[in-house]
């Protein structure tokens, strides 16, 4: 009898156990696939699982999409009404799009929220006076450049003709090296061809730079900087295309220069983000633009030891116009189609709290907090300080860059401009074949 009440027992403590599991109201996460911000992303569904998901019996799981098809997918199963994922990914430049198919999160902007956060970042995540996300991670681009390389370049007279007789053979010009905090495009292209084996044997890596020429959106979005410095744009204040300019041309053309002259990897056609960081981490190029979430993996001797103590960044090359760089924040709003809204806004009030934020920022993500959180963990990450400082000084959203029609555009110009990079076909039809795209989307 002793034998058969313990195993009744443990058969209640069983079904007891089981039915606890499955009266979590799970709701599941769709978000950014990759890097840091991803790791993060977990630390923090981890700690509202074991906190204030506990408490109110609910439990969040993340999901993702291939960052080939993220936003493709994402719009086709939001539009139809699929339940797949109850929060989803949301973007500066995407914001207009998916509207339509997600639930407005105003009342999640709590007294303790807004506190976390200053008004710009929920400017980011908002649409037609409502807020639709909770800004997980502010992105620009840095210029990440190897300090031992470029110190010797400054230094070394020997380092230093060589560089103005490359210069001088390949652009036609007279020039020294600089620092690259004083660099402009012309200097980039020129510190490139001069760390290139192949055109200077005498260089240590065998690749001046490293550029993500993929067809692929977000790849446009590195180069947009160098267009914006040069004073290019979507559209001018009438509304009225203005690509084919010559502020894009003299943008196109650095990367054309770069690829002709071997001075970026020759399949650098198959590059974006994480290939680019492999090339920089394992020593094969001296600088490269890339975006900021990148340095927190970078600093990592784990993944990258070649590059350990080596590498700095600083704000893009200048043009004409001053420095630019493309900015944008991503976070986490509500499918509209979702039966859990509750409790994802009980996560997403969660996730915009101090304490989710600073353990976010902690793991490696890179949200756009207020000054006090980010002082609070910026040691020994220099990258935050100087986010918040470059999106001030150089950020840069195209006129048009927030619109419903943003993502096709940027998915237009990856096809031509990677077309013309890689030789497929000439500048003149590329810049044709997105003004013509772009005046069909935009046309009033």
């Amino acid at each position: 009898m002793l034998k058969k009440g313990l195993l009744a027992a443990a058969a209640a403590a069983v079904i007891s156990t089981l039915g606890a599991t499955t009266a979590l109201a799970d709701f599941t996460i769709l978000a950014w696939p990759g890097g840091p911000a991803e790791a993060a992303l977990r630390k923090v569904v981890d700690q509202y699982n074991a906190t204030v998901g506990k408490e109110n019996n609910s439990k969040g799981s993340l999901i993702y999409f291939s960052r080939d098809s993220f936003f493709d997918k994402m719009l086709a199963d939001a539009a139809a009404g699929s339940k797949e994922f109850d929060a989803m990914l949301t973007a500066t430049y995407n914001i207009g799009k998916y509207a339509p198919f997600m639930e407005p999160i105003d009342d999640v902007a709590t007294a303790d929220v807004k506190a976390t956060f200053p008004q710009s970042a929920f400017d980011t995540q908002s649409y037609q006076g409502h807020l639709y996300g909770i800004p997980t991670d502010l992105s620009l681009h840095f210029l990440y450049f190897r300090k031992d390389l470029i110190d010797q370049l400054l230094k070394d007279d020997a380092w230093k003709k060589k560089y103005a007789e490359i210069a001088k053979e390949k652009l036609g010009m007279e020039m020294q090296p600089k620092a690259p905090a004083d660099w402009t495009w012309d200097d980039f292209v020129a510190t490139a061809l001069f760390f290139t084996k192949s055109i200077n044997p005498d260089s240590p890596v065998p690749y001046g730079t490293v550029l993500q020429m993929k067809n692929l959106l977000f790849n446009i979005m590195v180069f947009e900087g160098a267009a914006a410095s040069y004073g290019g744009n979507w559209l001018d204040k009438d509304g009225k295309v203005i690509v084919d300019s010559e502020a894009w041309r003299k943008a196109l053309d650095i990367y054309k220069k770069i690829a002709d002259a071997e001075a970026t990897p020759g399949d650098s056609n198959s590059y974006e983000y994480a290939e680019a960081n492999a090339a920089f981490g394992t020593g094969k190029v001296a600088f490269m633009p890339q975006w900021s979430a990148a340095y927190a993996e970078l600093i990592d001797p784990k993944q990258y030891p070649a590059v350990e103590g080596k590498f700095d960044i600083i704000h893009l090359p200048a043009g004409p116009e001053g420095i630019k760089t493309h900015a944008h924040t991503l976070g986490l709003g509500i499918n509209k189609a979702s039966d859990k809204k509750d409790e994802v806004k009980r996560f997403l009030t969660y996730l915009g709290s101090k304490d989710a934020m600073t353990l976010y920022t902690k793991e490696g993500g890179q949200p756009p907090v207020v000054d006090s959180i980010m002082q609070a963990v910026a040691s020994g990450r220099p990258d935050m300080l100087m986010m918040s400082d470059n999106a001030g000084k150089y950020g840069f959203v195209p006129n048009g860059g927030t619109s419903a029609e943003a993502l096709g555009v940027y998915t237009n110009m990856a096809e031509n401009f990677t077309g013309y990079w890689n030789d497929a076909i000439d500048q003149d039809t590329a810049i044709k074949n997105v003004v013509t795209y772009m005046e069909g989307v935009f046309k009033k």
